[in-house]
């Protein structure tokens, strides 16, 4: 066996490793189940959905993956425009009702509880962007974050499981990329490194700008900005999104010319591609949206230029 198979078949070997196997798919099922249960007690909860997305719904995260839920208060009706606020109150609720259900043993800024089968560790992250709150579940110690009407996350998993559709490489590659990156110690967003999200957006650009490109710009499959249709009534919405993505993504399919790269050599290239990132970062970012790098004097939206990675 030559290197170049035996770097093939190390990757296959830890993409197996690490991809969920049935009971886990059940165990985060059952984290869903339980929740939904604490919600339809909460009287200002009551009829709301729970509903899962990031990288459980895009179908890209490892057996160790963590568990985002959106707790969706609009009733299947209208996209919500509840307020900061109101999310905190409602994720406050939440807390509380969660607390009711056993016992709590405070630990400086962190809760413990029981319910059912789900304990272990819950932060309420008043200050976040989005608020959010964390818990820990007993079932194989799984992070779960909870946020309210988080229908951009649900709509960003959606794309993310669209794209992995059309070519089973790039969940395999997301996931290298994750035991990667956390093997290196650069999937860490609270010091500055990388979130999930943003290793898939790496892996996703990768692919655009291989040849011949494995994925196409994102402005081929959605060509406006998707926050600015969540409007109307929720399932419509959803729906009409959908259809221009799909629409566009077998348009792509039936006219592309295929990328024959193995799983390896697609690797090797993605670190070899992002090791020059130091030479271009002081003026180039990168842009899914279009598929290629971009100038950071020329983009607004990325100045005045105060986030670490673009």
């Amino acid at each position: 066996m030559n290197s170049q198979n035996q770097v093939e078949s190390t990757l296959k070997e830890i993409v197996e490793v690490v991809k969920p196997l049935h009971e886990d798919w059940v165990t985060r099922f059952k984290i869903i189940n339980e929740l939904r249960e604490v919600v339809q007690s909460i009287e200002n909860l009551r009829g709301a959905t729970v509903e899962p997305f990031g990288s459980f719904v895009s179908n890209l995260f490892s057996r160790w993956g963590d568990l985002d839920i959106s707790i969706e208060v609009s009733f299947g009706q209208c996209v919500s425009s509840a307020g900061k606020k109101q999310k905190q109150a409602l994720l406050g609720e939440l807390l509380r009702a969660l607390r009711k259900q056993g016992d709590f043993e405070h630990n400086f800024h962190a809760f413990m509880f029981l319910l059912k089968h789900i304990r272990g560790e819950l932060n309420f992250i008043p200050s976040a962007r989005v608020p959010i709150l964390k818990i820990v579940s007993k079932w194989q110690s799984i992070s779960c974050d909870i946020s309210i009407d988080n229908l951009q996350g649900e709509i960003k998993s959606k794309f993310l499981l669209w794209l992995n559709e059309i070519d089973g490489r790039f969940r395999d590659m997301v996931l290298l990329v994750k035991e990667w990156a956390k093997a290196n110690g650069i999937n860490n967003p609270k010091t500055g490194t990388f979130n999930s999200y943003s290793l898939s957006l790496l892996v996703i650009f990768h692919f655009q700008t291989c040849v011949p490109p494995i994925l196409p710009p994102l402005k081929d499959i959605y060509p406006t900005n998707v926050v600015d249709d969540l409007t109307g009534a929720k399932v419509d919405a959803e729906r009409r999104i959908a259809q221009v993505c799909l629409s566009n993504i077998a348009r792509f399919k039936s006219s592309r010319i295929v990328n024959r790269s193995s799983l390896s050599e697609l690797f090797i290239s993605f670190i070899a591609k992002f090791s020059e990132i130091n030479s271009k970062a002081l003026e180039l970012g990168i842009c899914t949206f279009t598929g290629q790098w971009e100038y950071i004097a020329n983009n607004t939206r990325w100045l005045p230029r105060t986030y670490a990675i673009f």
